[in-house]
């Protein structure tokens, strides 16, 4: 095992670079709008995403609607899945808690070498026993780099700011997660830390920050930012970083306008809604050197902005397109799926795969047929069990069947992706590839037979 874990250090490969965009809305029980473009930046030509982070908060959660996403998508989820999955992005995870709403996507490319570790929700309404209020995280494995995602919207209100920060310590707390080499979430490579987290401006009335606003005089509000003055006190707070707030406040609108508050209680307008980061701290060589992240695994904020545009709710959506650049800890997938020569049993597609040494298989693995463009992982046109199509193995390669009657006659390229049940993830994708046509196959089967008698 060793020399297989040996060698499979000797195969890292070098530096690579990973563009990820991090969306925080509060949708107030909305449904999706028609153009969400602007939002997934699907307009900027020099922008290629990897991995899209997308975090909403008050997502309709009535009984109804909950009853009916149980057993089927929500429509924000279909209307994202929808719209990225004809670029290669695919719904590799999510969670959802009442009415908070956490999903990641991914280019199938990077599926071998992102492991979805655990996924935990954290309700701290009412005592800690309701889920309207609380964090939702997913913690995984980004090329071997433990990295935890959690969406959060905390108590509002000017008065309870202490009750913010105490639900945000909580969250922080219920994060850490057992049976894993890195139990505490402080010593993850990366946290991204989002939502609603209803911080509001201290100090300043109604009308002094309107004008502020109005004449982009932002400088001026930070100062009594209440988020701004807690990481000023509190040295873990301290530790999460986030951009400068070049774009006005994101709350609270009157709704289908960009009208700040005109109620009878004409709310403050405030930063409610933000994107946070913290980087791992490494070992100090000496007391009088700061501690830095690892060379090797550095996050950098390419854009932080909110979006205007988009009206629905009360609050602006905010998002976050950072770059991040590492060295690859995994470069290897532990499966590797060949799609060449897939047709060479009578009625069967013959499925070839190798392991690595330190790949632990289950019976309960399987193989599945996806057309591209699939939105989600459990979106395939066919399966097989692994163990039970077993058909050889031997030398680290390793051979099962498909019933090609199970598979649809059609023009569109396929994909082969192994799931591991021990790692709840794919491990291993082939190429994509096109099925011949069946009729094909059926002549060059009796051709075959003549030649033989």
């Amino acid at each position: 095992m060793m020399d297989a874990l040996s060698q499979r250090k000797l195969t890292v490969a070098k530096e690579m670079k990973l563009s990820i965009h991090v969306v925080t809305w509060n949708v107030a029980s909305e449904a999706p709008p028609l153009d969400l473009s602007d939002l997934l930046q699907l307009n900027d030509p020099n922008l290629n995403l990897d991995i899209y982070i997308i975090g909403l908060q008050e997502v309709n959660s009535g009984i109804i609607s909950l009853l009916s996403n149980t057993a089927f998508e929500d429509p924000w989820s279909n209307f994202f899945m929808d719209v990225l999955s004809p670029l290669s992005f695919i719904k590799i995870s999510h969670i959802r808690m009442q009415g908070l709403l956490l999903m990641v996507f991914a280019k199938y490319q990077h599926l071998p070498f992102i492991q979805i570790l655990s996924t935990k929700s954290t309700p701290t309404g009412l005592y800690g026993y309701w889920g309207n209020k609380g964090g939702v995280n997913i913690f995984l494995k980004l090329y071997g780099y433990y990295v935890s995602i959690i969406n959060c919207h905390l108590p509002p209100h000017m008065a309870n700011n202490d009750q913010r920060l105490e639900h945000f310590d909580r969250i922080l707390e219920m994060q850490n997660v057992k049976g894993h080499s890195v139990p505490n979430i402080l010593d993850h490579d990366l946290i991204l830390w989002f939502g609603d987290m209803n911080f509001r401006i201290e100090d300043f009335g109604l009308h002094f920050v309107r004008e502020c606003i109005k004449n982009q005089c932002y400088g001026d509000l930070w100062e009594k930012d209440q988020l701004s003055i807690a990481k000023r006190h509190d040295p873990l707070l301290r530790e999460f970083r986030e951009g400068p707030l070049h774009f006005p406040p994101t709350y609270k609108f009157d709704k289908n306008s960009n009208n700040y508050d005109t109620s009878e209680k004409k709310r403050k307008p405030a930063w409610t809604d933000r994107i946070l980061w913290r980087l791992k701290r490494q070992p100090r060589a000496n007391s009088f050197t700061p501690s830095l992240p690892a060379p090797s695994f550095t996050l950098s904020l390419k854009s932080y902005k909110s979006h205007m545009m988009y009206s629905i709710s009360d609050h602006k959506p905010v998002t976050g397109t950072f770059g991040l650049e590492l060295k690859p800890l995994m470069s290897v997938p532990l499966i590797t799926m060949m799609a060449e020569g897939l047709w060479t049993m009578e009625n069967d597609m013959l499925i070839s795969y190798s392991s690595t040494p330190d790949f632990l298989s289950s019976s309960w693995d399987w193989i599945g047929l996806y057309k591209v463009g699939m939105r989600h992982i459990n979106d395939y046109v066919s399966y097989v069990w692994v163990g039970d199509n077993q058909v050889s193995f031997g030398n680290n390669l390793n051979q099962v069947y498909m019933n090609i009657y199970d598979i649809p006659e059609t023009e569109d390229q396929y994909l082969l992706c192994y799931y591991s049940n021990n790692l709840h993830s794919v491990v291993g994708i082939s190429k994509p590839f096109k099925i011949p046509p069946r009729c094909f196959l059926v002549g060059d089967l009796l051709d075959e037979a003549q030649a033989q008698i």
